[in-house]
């Protein structure tokens, strides 16, 4: 029975938990989709959600409990001005975790965590191209 374990230890002691979480979370919010073991995402999203919910809301305390979560001040910034204004009117609910499949070395699950609002860059050839031609346009003015 599971009755009153409010969280996984992940076999670590409190302070090897407390850095994986927080080196797993500033990756999070710095690439915006990690890939990890089904477990560790379970446990990152409970953290991760907590502090992009601090980060709606703007203000010099929620900003110091999340520097003092993450040590990352460039993390701390972009979630205060990109990811948690972008999650202004989503109730909860702010990761996704998607299936890839078993690690081939000790069949444990291996699975993306990643933002709900993000979007996976497809290298279309429309994008290639128009890249291309800007380059070229560039190039020529450049010379002129």
């Amino acid at each position: 029975m599971k009755h009153r374990r409010g969280f996984n230890p992940l076999e670590r002691m409190s302070a090897h938990r407390k850095a994986l979480h927080r080196n797993m979370v500033t990756s999070l919010f710095r690439h915006e989709r990690i890939k990890t073991t089904k477990t560790k995402a379970l446990a990152v999203r409970r953290t991760a959600e907590k502090l992009i919910t601090r980060a709606k809301i703007d203000s010099v305390h929620n900003r110091r409990i999340a520097s003092s979560r993450l040590y990352d001040e460039g993390v701390v910034a972009k979630l205060f001005t990109a990811i948690g204004p972008r999650m202004k009117d989503r109730p909860g609910g702010y990761t996704r975790i998607i299936k890839l499949g078993e690690r081939s070395g000790d069949a444990s699950e291996i699975v993306i965590l990643e933002l709900v609002d993000y979007v996976l860059e497809t290298g279309d050839e429309k994008d290639k191209k128009t890249k291309k031609a800007e380059k070229k346009d560039g190039k020529k003015e450049e010379k002129e």
